[in-house]
C-alpha cells in the first residue's frame, strides 16, 4: 500500500488529462443535485408541517436523518468506489437519487417521509466521494485541481442559491413534493453525459471490501449521533446512553480493525497528519455551527417575517453569492497568503455573522440580516475550498475515495449534530412560549404546527397565540445563533494553530 504519510505530490508525475475540464462539467452536476436537494428542504418544511402533521420530533428526524445514514455510510461508499470504480458508483447513486426522490416526493405519513430521506442518504453518500475523488484523479496539477475544487464547492454554493429560488416558485404554484421532483432532470442529464465524459478511475489493488468494518462504520456512526440528538431533544436516559455506548464501542472497533487489515476501508494513519486532521475537524465544527441555524432560518423568513416562499429563497441568495465569489479565489488566495490565514480568517467571519444575528427580532430589516448571511458565504467559501483541497493533496490518488469520504463525514456528521443541537436550542426554547388559555397541544410542538392551529381558532385569540409563538421561536433563533458563534470561533482558533505551516501541494 502507498504510504499515506509522504506528500502525494511526490509520488505522481504531473500530467494533464485531456478533456478534463468537460468531466469537471459532469462532476459539478451531482454536486448540484445534492446542493438543490438540501436547499429545498428547508423552504418546504412550513408545507411539510401542515400537510404530514410531524410533531416536533419528527420534524427534526425529517431534516437529520438523511445526515445521520449519509455520514454512517461515506467512508464504506467512497472506499468501495476506490475498489469498483468511482464512475460506475458514481451513475448508479445518481440513479438510485432521483428514483428516490420521487419516493420523498409522494410521502404520505412523517414516518413515510423519515424512511425515504434515510434511503435518500444511501444514495447521497455514493455521490460526493466519489466527485472529489474523481477530481484528484482529473487534475495533477496542484494550482489547476486548486481551481477545479473551487469550481466544485461554487457549485455546491449556487446549487444553494438555485434550490430556493427554483423551490420557491414551485411551492408558490405547486404542492410540497414538487420540491423534489426537480432532481430528476439533473439527474438524467448527468448519467447520460456522464456515461460518455467521466474516464474510469479505481485503487489497482484495492483489497476486499471489508462488510465487517462497513457495518461498524454504519452502526458507530448512527449510534452516537442518535445519542447527542435524543440527549439534546429529551436529556440523558438509559436508551440514549446505550445508543452513545454501543456507538462508541463500534467505531472503536472500526478502528482497532482498520489498523489491523491489510487494505483497510480507511487508512488510520491519514489522521497523524496535523494538516488533515485540522482540515476535517474544521469542517466538523464549521457545519456544526452553523446547520442548525440555517434549518430554521427558513421558517424565520416565511412564518415569523412573512414572506412567501420564492421572497425567502431570495433573501437567502447573497450567501450563496459570497461562496461562489470565495470559492473561486480561494486557493490562489491561500498560496499568496497562508492556508491557515484564510480557513481561519473564514471562520472567524462566519463566527462574527452569527454573533450578530443574536441580536434579530420579528422586525429586523433586511440589510442586516442580507450582509450577515454575506459574509457567512463568504467565510463558507474561503474555508471549506481550502480544507477540501488540503485534505485531497494529502494522500495519494489510489485513496482519493476514502479520503473524500473523510471530509463528507465531517460535513454530514456535523450537520447531523448542528440539526440535533442547535436545532434542539430553538425547540427547547419555543416549547416554553406562554399562549392564552385554549392554545392546543400542537402548537407547542413546531411554529408549523402553531400556524396551522390558528386557523381553526378565534381571531382574537390566534393573534395572541402566533405572537406568542413567534416571540419565543426568534428567541430560541437567537441564542442558537449565539451557541453557533462560539462554535465558529472555536474552531478559527484551532484551525489557526492544527493548519501552521500547511501548503495546498500536499506538504505541511
Amino acid at each position: 500500500m502507498t504510504s499515506t504519510l509522504q506528500p502525494a505530490t511526490t509520488t505522481e508525475a504531473v500530467t494533464k488529462r485531456p478533456g478534463r475540464w468537460l468531466a469537471l462539467s459532469v462532476l459539478v452536476l451531482a454536486v448540484l443535485l445534492v446542493a438543490v436537494d438540501a436547499t429545498v428542504l428547508g423552504l418546504a418544511t412550513p408545507y411539510i408541517s401542515e400537510d404530514l402533521k410531524p410533531t416536533g420530533n419528527q420534524l427534526l428526524w425529517i431534516g437529520d436523518v438523511y445526515s445521520f445514514v449519509i455520514a454512517g455510510l461515506l467512508v464504506s461508499m467512497g472506499s468501495l468506489g476506490d475498489r469498483m470504480g468511482r464512475k460506475r458508483i458514481l451513475l448508479v447513486g445518481a440513479t438510485a437519487f432521483g428514483a428516490i426522490s420521487v419516493l420523498n416526493a409522494y410521502a404520505t405519513t412523517p414516518e413515510l417521509m423519515i424512511a425515504a430521506r434515510a434511503l435518500l442518504g444511501v444514495a447521497g453518500a455514493t455521490l460526493m466521494p466519489a466527485t472529489l475523488a474523481l477530481i484528484r484523479n482529473l487534475f495533477h496539477d496542484p494550482r489547476e485541481r486548486s481551481l477545479a475544487i473551487g469550481i466544485w464547492g461554487a457549485t455546491a454554493s449556487a446549487g444553494t442559491a438555485v434550490g430556493p429560488i427554483v423551490g420557491g416558485f414551485l411551492l408558490e404554484h405547486f404542492w410540497w413534493g414538487s420540491v423534489f421532483l426537480i432532481n430528476l432532470p439533473v439527474m438524467v442529464v448527468l448519467v447520460l453525459v456522464g456515461i460518455k465524459l467521466l474516464p474510469e478511475s479505481r485503487n489497482p489493488s484495492p483489497g476486499p471490501w471489508d462488510l465487517i468494518s462497513v457495518a461498524l462504520s454504519l452502526v458507530g456512526m448512527i449510534g452516537v449521533v442518535y445519542a447527542v440528538k435524543e440527549a439534546a431533544s429529551h436529556g440523558f436516559t438509559w436508551a440514549t446512553l446505550a445508543a452513545g455506548l454501543l456507538g462508541a464501542a463500534a467505531l472503536y472497533g472500526f478502528v482497532r480493525r482498520q489498523l489491523t487489515l491489510p487494505t483497510p476501508l480507511l487508512d488510520m494513519r491519514l489522521f497523524r497528519r496535523r494538516g488533515f486532521s485540522g482540515a476535517v475537524l474544521a469542517d466538523l465544527l464549521t457545519i456544526l455551527g452553523l446547520s442548525g441555524l440555517v434549518f430554521f432560518l427558513s421558517q424565520f423568513l416565511q412564518l415569523v417575517q412573512g414572506r412567501g416562499p420564492l421572497e425567502a429563497g431570495l433573501a437567502e441568495l447573497p450567501a450563496a453569492i459570497g461562496a461562489v465569489v470565495a470559492g473561486l479565489i480561494a486557493g490562489r488566495v491561500a498560496r499568496r497568503y497562508s492556508v491557515r490565514a484564510v480557513v481561519s480568517g473564514g471562520l472567524a467571519a462566519i463566527g462574527l455573522a452569527l454573533a450578530v444575528l443574536t441580536v434579530i427580532d420579528r422586525s429586523t430589516g433586511y440589510p442586516l440580516l442580507g450582509a450577515a448571511l454575506l459574509v457567512v458565504g463568504v467565510g463558507a467559501g474561503f474555508s471549506f475550498t481550502v480544507t477540501s483541497d488540503v485534505i485531497l493533496s494529502s494522500v495519494p490518488k489510489e485513496q482519493a475515495g476514502a479520503a473524500s469520504a473523510v471530509s463528507e463525514t465531517a460535513y454530514e456528521l456535523g450537520a447531523a449534530m448542528g440539526i440535533a443541537v442547535l436545532g434542539s436550542i430553538v425547540t427547547g426554547v419555543y416549547r416554553g412560549f406562554s399562549g392564552p388559555v385554549g392554545t392546543p397541544a400542537e402548537a407547542h410542538e413546531s411554529l408549523g404546527g402553531a400556524v396551522e392551529a390558528a386557523a381553526g381558532m378565534p381571531a382574537q385569540t390566534s393573534e395572541a397565540m402566533l405572537e406568542a409563538a413567534r416571540s419565543s421561536f426568534v428567541d430560541g433563533l437567537a441564542v442558537a445563533a449565539g451557541a453557533g458563534a462560539a462554535v465558529l470561533l472555536a474552531a478559527a482558533l484551532a484551525a489557526w494553530f492544527l493548519l501552521r505551516g500547511q501548503r495546498l501541494d500536499g506538504r505541511p
